[in-house]
This record gives structure tokens, C-alpha cells and sequence, in this order.
């Protein structure tokens, strides 16, 4: 057990995780009926990707399974693979890719949890090919205080099923998994970068692009004003048809201490987003990368939360539907760049039309932005005007990063919250959900 170390990736808000550690899949009917006994409730934790307190349990005593990372059967030939819930995308990805085989969606990061991404129904840079992370799931174990260990598929438990992808960990406990990986033949990507002035333009090439590449995501710089507001550089890739199938190993950066008070502030932030738009000429640029530095930018330097000090930040993510996602995301770019804040990394990226199985599913065919703030009591104000104009072009948060959303928002947005709560396991809460639904 270790005491008062568990949090989430932002750090805020603070709310110290007493962490209960399960070491074999066959103790967790035991570990969650003696988490039940002693403090009432309880919640899986996997590896603390998540941003607000979807993360925290409401008895802040989390049973940890970051120690089930083992992969329980593999079929090379196919690409199904049955992993405990505790594996990271990037154990799966060290094991799989050397054998022709990736993710079929990955988030920014490879250090989430297989029982993270199916609670969140993490998405990626080609959900307007390929959906969100649960449609690629096959079935699962779930383990239930209340009764015995389900499976769950399309066709057995369904209902548990939908409930548990983008469920937030409330439905059970994953045991384990069966995924579909996808065939590539190298690890390295084809990518292109253009650089463009303003968000039409941005809605321009995103248009004419995504359908020629699997994967694409747009940096944005959140200070720009008048007509360049929107400006960025959209990034697309393909897996490249090369058959260079080696792992190149680096040692990663970090940082090793949270700074006292926050590097991103308005100095900082409009000399990198000066610098970065600059470093990239006009017109397309093509370049062979690796996979880790085309998905992952940021895992290259762990614990880089710690830059925005002690107080640490919010993420704010949300999605505009297609019909109201230019004037929407303008009206929100001009905000945030009027409060001179925002962060090194503001993405936007385009969902497409392929449904989830999930009940709580967070993408739908629009534009998603997200960026991060330094928590300061001026978000506050800030996010509540930014809610109106979500609200206002129906669209909607993610509850994965979300620390501030209201109860009545969640609701509107999430209509199908009901159902989840009805097949609850009344051994499992979170803050989050006791926050929007109480």
C-alpha cells in the first residue's frame, strides 16, 4: 500500500488516492470485497492518465491494478490478443509491433492502462477511420462485488457491455480483455505538416486531407488574434508500407520535481507558439518518423505535468458538432486568446460518424479542441463562459479530463448517464460521478 502518492495527471484537484495494490488476477474478487467491508466503495486505478477526478474514488481508497500487465494469450496470426487491465498501450506496443501488429487507436500517451482506455473510451488521431477504442474490443471479464466474474460482448451481457466502455470504472472491475490489433508493416510513419493562417483554412485542408490519411491532429496557436485566429500547422500520417518493423529504444527526459509555480504563463507561451509556427515553413513538408514521436511527443519527457507547479491544471476538451464546429471553435479560440492563456499544446482534430458501442462515449462527427490552463481562480469565470458556448453549438465535455463540469451540463450532454447508473456496482463511486449526478 502506498499512502497519499496516488492523483491524477493534473494534480488537480487534490484529493490523495490511498492506494490498495492487487497483485494476481485471481485475488480481485477477494481485494474488492474487503475494499467494500473496510471503507465502503472503492474504484479501479490503473496508471493516473486520467485528468480531473474521474480517477479518484469517493472513498479516496483506490484498488490499484497496474500490477496485472500481463499478456494471457496472443494469436499472431490474427491479431487478437487477451491482456489483464492493468497492461500500458506501450507493454502491449513493445510486444506487438516487432510482430507486424499496433494499437487500432491510441491516445497522446502509450502510458494508459488496457482498463483505462476501455473506461474512458479513449479516441485518437484516426477516429474518422477507425472510431473510438471500444469499437475494437471483443470481450472482457468484469468482476462485480455483487455477483460472479461476466463476460461481456456484443452478444452476452450486452448491456454491461455498452455500460462499461466510457463508463468511468463504475460498472465493475475489468479483469482482463480481448482486443484486435491492426497489421502494419513498419514503425515508422509517413507524415506531412502544413502550415496554414487561419481556422478556414484549417477547415480547408482537414476536409480535403482526412480522407487520405489515417491519422491527423492540428496544433493551434491559442493567443492569435483577428483574422489569424485558428492558425496552426495540421500534422497527418500514414503507416508506412517499408518493412522496418525494429523498436528503437531512447532514454526518456524528465523532470524530477514539480516547479513551485507554473513555467506556462503568457511570456512563455506566445515565445513558443511564436518560435513553433515559425520553425515550420510554408507549404508541405514530408518526413519519415518514428512511431513514438509521431503519437507520442509528449511521453518523451516524464512527468511533465510538473511544469505547471504545485497548483497544477486543467484540461479543457470539448467537442463541437459539425454543423456549428467553425463559429463555435472560433468563438472559443477568440475567448481563451482575449484571457491570454491556454497552453504549448492546443489540438484540434476531426471526428468522424462511426458510432461507439459505448453509452457515455465522448466523440461525435465534429471538431474536438483541447488545451491546457495552469490552475489560477480565474478559470473559473473563464470556463464558465466556455461552457455557455459548448452548450450553445450542442456539443459536449470529456469527462476523462474534465475537474469543473457541472452536474446539469453532464446530464444534458450525456443522456444515457441513467442507464450507466442503473447498472452501477454500488461497491464502485467516484468523485466525478457523485459531482454530476448527485
Amino acid at each position: 500500500m502506498k499512502k497519499g502518492t496516488y492523483s491524477s495527471w493534473g494534480m488537480y484537484p487534490y484529493y490523495p488516492q490511498i492506494a490498495h495494490d492487487c497483485m494476481w488476477r485471481d485475488e480481485l474478487t477477494t481485494k474488492l470485497k474487503g475494499m467494500v467491508e473496510i471503507h465502503g466503495s472503492t474504484l479501479a486505478y490503473g496508471n493516473g492518465r486520467s485528468y480531473g477526478d474521474s480517477c479518484f474514488a469517493h472513498s479516496d481508497n483506490v484498488l490499484s491494478t497496474r500490477c496485472l500487465n500481463k499478456i494471457i494469450l496472443a494469436d499472431w496470426e490474427t491479431g487478437k490478443i487477451i491482456c489483464e487491465s492493468g497492461i500500458t498501450f506501450e507493454e502491449i506496443i513493445d510486444i506487438a509491433l516487432p510482430k507486424g501488429w499496433f494499437l487500432p487507436v491510441t491516445p497522446g500517451t502509450k502510458f494508459v492502462t488496457l482498463g483505462g482506455a476501455i473506461a474512458n473510451d479513449i479516441h485518437g488521431k484516426n477516429h474518422h477511420h477507425k472510431g473510438t477504442f471500444g469499437c475494437h474490443i471483443k470481450q472482457f471479464c468484469l468482476i462485480r462485488a455483487d455477483q460472479k466474474e461476466l463476460i461481456c460482448s456484443n452478444q452476452k451481457n450486452t448491456s454491461l457491455f455498452q455500460a462499461t466502455i466510457g463508463g468511468l470504472g463504475l460498472t465493475g472491475i475489468i479483469k482482463w480483455a480481448e482486443i484486435q490489433l491492426i497489421p502494419v508493416n513498419s514503425s515508422e510513419i509517413e507524415s506531412t505538416a502544413i502550415r496554414f493562417d487561419s481556422l478556414e483554412e484549417f477547415f480547408t485542408i482537414s476536409k480535403e486531407l482526412d480522407t487520405q490519411y489515417e491519422y491527423s491532429a492540428t496544433w493551434i496557436d491559442c493567443l492569435a488574434k483577428n483574422n489569424s485566429i485558428g492558425k496552426g500547422i495540421y500534422f497527418a500520417g500514414n503507416h508506412t508500407k517499408k518493412n522496418t518493423l525494429e523498436i528503437k529504444t531512447k532514454k526518456n527526459k524528465t523532470l524530477p520535481f514539480t516547479l513551485p509555480i507554473s513555467a506556462v504563463n503568457s511570456l512563455t507561451l506566445r515565445a513558443f507558439n511564436y518560435l513553433y509556427f515559425r520553425k515550420h515553413k510554408t507549404g508541405r513538408k514530408n518526413i519519415l518518423m518514428p512511431y513514438d514521436k509521431f503519437f507520442y511527443p509528449l511521453d518523451g519527457v516524464l512527468h511533465w505535468n510538473r511544469i505547471y507547479g504545485k497548483k497544477g491544471f486543467q484540461q479543457y476538451q470539448c467537442i463541437i458538432p459539425e454543423k456549428n464546429a467553425y463559429n463555435g471553435i472560433k468563438t472559443i479560440l477568440k475567448l481563451i486568446s482575449d484571457h491570454k492563456c491556454g497552453s504549448f499544446l492546443a489540438v484540434l482534430k476531426r471526428c468522424g460518424d462511426i458510432p461507439s458501442p459505448g453509452l457515455l462515449s465522448f466523440p461525435m462527427p465534429g471538431i474536438s479542441l483541447a488545451l491546457d490552463f495552469p490552475q489560477n481562480n480565474k478559470l473559473v469565470a473563464l470556463f464558465s463562459k466556455l461552457d455557455e458556448i459548448v452548450r450553445e453549438t450542442q456539443g459536449r465535455l470529456y469527462p476523462a479530463k474534465d475537474a469543473h463540469m457541472t452536474g446539469s451540463d453532464f446530464r444534458l450532454s450525456y443522456p444515457s448517464w441513467e442507464k450507466v447508473e442503473a447498472l452501477r456496482d454500488p461497491a464502485l463511486n467516484s468523485r466525478f460521478w457523485k459531482r454530476v449526478t448527485d
